[in-house]
């Protein structure tokens, strides 16, 4: 869709200015709850800028993140039956499929399902919300989101610091690719240790 274009070239043109920091946390606050475009964006571009505050530029992408599913939570504990229509007619990555879907999810992973989408291209602002109207425990939600936020976020300002330019078409194409992997090896290895404990 062409604003969807027009919004990623907005997140982009922010690298340029002075205040690309604060609009990568706003950025990252954002997703988290409805905001369409991910902040791996703009953070790929203040990176490749400056490459030895990769680390830094990380560390706020993750407490947007982190704050924005606090933020995401609330609305889906606190007013999801105010504001569900709203969300499902303009909030991309929402539908009621997909929601119920989700309920399913939580019902057989629990709290896993938010590393998960934390880390991987899963809509991470659907579950945000799910996990506060189906009230998972708040505090497991918090460490989840963290693990999995950071370790995507820093996975990422480590690729780019260590290797620049030449490794930012590989994470376009393949880093969401290569995340999905890890978790089903990671999923699949817990399940192996499920099965080898009967």
């Amino acid at each position: 869709m062409k604003y969807i274009k027009r919004l990623y070239d907005w997140v982009l043109s922010w690298a340029e200015t002075p205040y690309g920091a604060v609009a990568l946390a706003v950025l990252a606050f954002a997703e988290s709850s409805f905001f369409p475009i991910p902040p791996d964006v703009l953070l790929i571009a203040l990176c490749l800028g400056m490459r030895t505050k990769a680390y830094r530029f990380a560390l706020i992408c993750t407490a947007g993140s982190v704050l924005g599913g606090i933020a995401g939570y609330l609305i889906g504990w606190g007013m999801w039956s105010a504001v569900d229509t709203l969300f499902f007619t303009y909030v991309p990555g929402f539908s009621e499929a997909k929601f119920e879907k989700v309920q399913g999810l939580y019902q057989d992973w629990d709290v896993w399902i938010v590393f998960i989408a934390a880390f991987t291209p899963i809509p991470y602002k659907v579950i945000t919300i799910t996990a506060g109207v189906f009230k998972l425990h708040l505090p497991m939600f918090i460490f989840a989101t963290i693990i999995g936020r950071a370790a995507r976020f820093y996975l990422v300002a480590f690729m780019i610091r260590k290797y620049g330019e030449p490794i930012r078409e590989f994470i376009d194409k393949r880093f969401n690719i290569l995340t999905v992997v890890f978790v089903i090896l990671l999923v699949g290895g817990f399940y192996v240790l499920k099965l080898l404990g009967h």
